[in-house]
């Protein structure tokens, strides 16, 4: 028995299903051991070229020393103290305030599920107002607001599709879907609902399936609908902040949310999330004497994570991170249709900066919906056999790969002639 079968094995006796977040447990099964750099190693000593980046934070690489020892540092003099604040926190929040264009206040928190129920839970507040504007097939966390619509069956689009048992209706229905890119739809939405929606949230670019990029005009329309309807406008950056730039991909895009949250890239693996926003939004949390929205958690603002987030923006405003990052990844982008074309596969290679995903049909999807082109079995099969050749994506169906500061053009060159290889192996050209 290999050390990661008789691991998966001891692991299954004390969780359930071996693994303690359910999109962990894929076929096949590792146990990792190691993480440096642009690789990560498994319990039977294989190495892999890691793109996978565990949904996203490593945006610098798998334990990187600068944020390592930042944080090593902070925790020789502090950890927490659940009373006042921290030098750490200040310096961590302007940095935010001083790089995000939403950000006029930040508070910190421990994960995006909790920055986005934080979010909802304050345009409720501010609003008044029980309903929900969110996009078929965008992700924001586990909770009963907006566990539905996600990953849903082909059939479900469109219908009413619960993320999980134990779901409160009251929070189901009080969350409205609509197709993303489709300003029709969600105009429509609005004047069927008619002083009734507090928000909408979306991630401005969808990777949870990927990456659907907004059309033109999209974010802008989404951004004059809700002034118009007095609705707030919630980007959830979680995946997008700090990644695509310092200060999320809202500067990108030139629009500007009224509540931003973040998380992931902010500390390069290290635990903390964010809600951040206007001010006079932001001051409704009852951390503000007088506020009467509930915030409060006995880990927000730990040293650990504060630290490393300090530390990966410092990184990001003295060294050419993103220049980096986003050369290597138009050039795998680039490279990819290359080998694609060559073959005469049906293939459309998406991306934004450092992240792309090859979906194997033969246009630009634009929404969900449109994702159901995409030849899943293909596309998960191409993983699983680029896991065999040591290039670690993950293999599940509409899953983004992410780049980081330490992966270099020899793991680039080295991934390129994997892809070319595994897919001249499934097609037999």
């Amino acid at each position: 028995m290999t050390n990661n079968a008789r691991l998966r094995e001891e692991s299954n006796k004390y969780a359930p299903g071996g693994v303690h977040s359910a999109t962990r447990n894929v076929e096949p099964f590792h146990v990792f051991t190691k993480g440096e750099g642009a690789y990560i190693y498994d319990a039977d000593g294989n190495k892999f070229i890691d793109y996978q980046a565990a949904f996203g934070p490593y945006i610098l690489g798998h334990n990187y020393p600068y944020v390592n020892n930042k944080v090593i540092q902070a925790l020789s003099t502090t950890d927490m103290f659940g009373v006042g604040t921290t030098d750490l926190e200040i310096e961590a929040s302007r940095k935010i305030v001083t790089h995000v264009p939403s950000a006029e206040q930040v508070l910190f928190c421990n994960s995006g599920s909790e920055a986005t129920y934080h979010a909802i839970r304050l345009s409720r507040g501010i609003t008044g107002r029980s309903k929900l504007i969110k996009f078929q097939g965008c992700y924001h966390g586990w909770h009963d607001y907006v566990a539905r619509n996600m990953l849903s069956a082909w059939d479900k689009i469109g219908t009413r599709d619960p993320g999980s048992a134990g779901m409160l209706d009251e929070a189901i229905d009080n969350t409205l879907v609509c197709t993303y890119n489709d300003l029709d739809d969600v105009e429509r939405t609005f004047n069927e609902n008619k002083g009734e929606i507090a928000a909408i949230i979306l991630e401005p670019i969808p990777h949870n399936i990927g990456i659907i990029m907004p059309q033109p005009g999209f974010l802008e329309g989404l951004r004059e609908l809700c002034t118009a309807n007095g609705a707030l406008l919630i980007f959830d950056e979680v995946i997008t902040g700090f990644r695509h730039d310092i200060g999320g991909y809202q500067k990108v895009a030139g629009v500007t949310p009224d509540l931003t949250t973040m998380g992931k890239a902010m500390a390069n693996g290290f635990p903390i999330a964010a809600v951040a926003g206007k001010k006079e939004y932001m001051q409704r949390f009852n951390t503000q004497p007088g506020g009467d929205v509930w915030f409060a958690g006995t880990y927000n603002g730990h040293a650990v994570g504060t630290a490393a987030c300090i530390a990966t923006l410092e990184m990001m405003e003295n060294e050419p991170v993103h220049e980096h990052i986003f050369r290597l990844g138009e050039r795998m982008r680039s490279e990819i249709r290359g080998i694609v074309d060559r073959l005469g596969i049906k293939a459309y290679v998406a991306g934004f900066g450092s992240t792309w995903t090859t979906y194997f049909m033969d246009f630009e999807p634009k929404n969900y919906t449109d994702l159901q082109h995409n030849d899943a079995e293909f596309y998960v099969t191409y993983r699983k056999k680029m896991i065999e050749k040591g290039i670690y994506k993950m293999p599940m169906n509409l899953k983004r790969n992410h780049l980081s500061y330490s992966h270099t053009d020899k793991e680039v060159d080295i991934t390129l002639e994997a892809i070319e290889s595994v897919l001249k192996e499934m097609t037999g050209k």
